[in-house]
């Protein structure tokens, strides 16, 4: 089946006032969204990731498969998971193996592309649980959220052998996860207005109080400098906690508790990149650290139904995402003056 593009180049222009008696730069900030519609009905592609070769991977959570997009053909290619698999999100390793969240079957998948063939990781414990949100330490060693069964877990890669801690409340609800510079995840507690942090040596955990008791932080991004920002769901906030100081800046989006703040993304000039999914269409906004203001933001053509996860590529400067409208995106942003 040939894939359907859609394509959308906006020109948005954010003014700064500079010292007094200068003129006013206005910066053009170009932003181009690319979308392919998948040849898979309703199986709400999603967490998208791009190879060594330029492809990109994603998981369609509705179809029980993991496929891959040539962007360059426009071609798919699909690869079955068991029935009742329901992949959450993926990562590709050095080697280009494709790591996936089974999420409601209890196990992490290791799918190699040369070969079709799946290695399956089996939860400990007499209970299932379910993988959520998976991410690489420095080691390539994996640790990932497991949201119902309140658990964030570290898999390691050569021995196969997974520790799970609990959190440290009933309906923690451990959401997104990324690790930090000096290879600490953090993970954001949904059910909760609390971020969390892990000892990678011990595995204890310490928790920090976000602002507002209503927030819910769903998403988060670590910055160049090892701050924490979290996109709160429920109010509308993008925050900043730095651990160093143990202090917090907010920034509340026009759409306020209308953003329902879900995927995100972080470049490489630190500028974070946030979904609004309580719009029809969505909208992608994009945040400069630096200026400390939103320079950016753009309506999603598919109209996108939510963006739940974002995939910054350094080597294109690309962001990639998935919808639920059944189309896997890519963004870029191109600056002139």
């Amino acid at each position: 089946m040939k894939s359907f593009i859609l394509i959308l180049s906006l020109l948005s222009i954010v003014c700064f006032a500079d010292e007094p008696g200068a003129a006013i730069v206005k910066p053009q900030v170009n932003i181009d969204i690319e979308e392919w519609l998948v040849p898979w009905p309703n199986t709400r592609p999603r967490d998208p990731a791009v190879d060594s070769t330029g492809k990109v991977w994603f998981c369609g959570q509705g179809g029980n498969y993991i496929a891959v997009l040539n962007p360059t053909s426009k071609t798919f290619k699909r690869f079955a998971l068991s029935d009742g698999t329901h992949p959450h999100n993926l990562i590709i390793d050095n080697d280009d193996n494709v790591w996936y969240a089974g999420n409601r079957s209890n196990h992490i998948g290791k799918l190699n592309p040369k070969t079709g063939d799946i290695e399956k990781f089996i939860m400990p414990g007499d209970t299932a649980i379910d993988p959520h949100t998976l991410v690489f330490n420095s080691q390539y060693d994996i640790w990932f959220t497991a949201q119902w069964g309140n658990k964030v877990g570290l898999l390691k890669r050569k021995t196969q052998h997974i520790t799970l801690v609990d959190m440290p409340f009933e309906g923690s609800r451990p959401y997104g996860i990324k690790v930090d510079h000096e290879d600490v995840p953090w993970v954001v507690l949904f059910g909760s207005n609390q971020l969390l942090s892990i000892n990678p040596q011990n595995f204890s955990t310490s928790t920090v109080e976000l602002t507002d008791t209503a927030e819910r932080p769903r998403r988060l991004e670590i910055g160049q400098d090892n701050d924490v920002y979290y996109l709160d769901h429920k109010l509308g906030y993008l925050g900043r906690y730095d651990p160093n100081t143990q202090t917090f800046e907010r920034w509340r989006l026009p759409e306020q508790k209308n953003a329902k703040l879900y995927g995100s993304a972080i470049d490489s000039q630190n500028r974070i990149w946030l979904a609004v999914t309580g719009t029809n269409p969505n909208k992608i906004k994009v945040f400069d650290s630096k200026t400390k203001q939103f320079i950016a933001s753009v309506e999603v053509p598919s109209g996108a139904g939510s963006i739940r996860y974002m995939y910054y590529h350094p080597k294109t400067d690309e962001v990639w995402f998935g919808t639920d409208a059944n189309t896997i995106g890519r963004v870029r942003m191109k600056e002139s003056r």
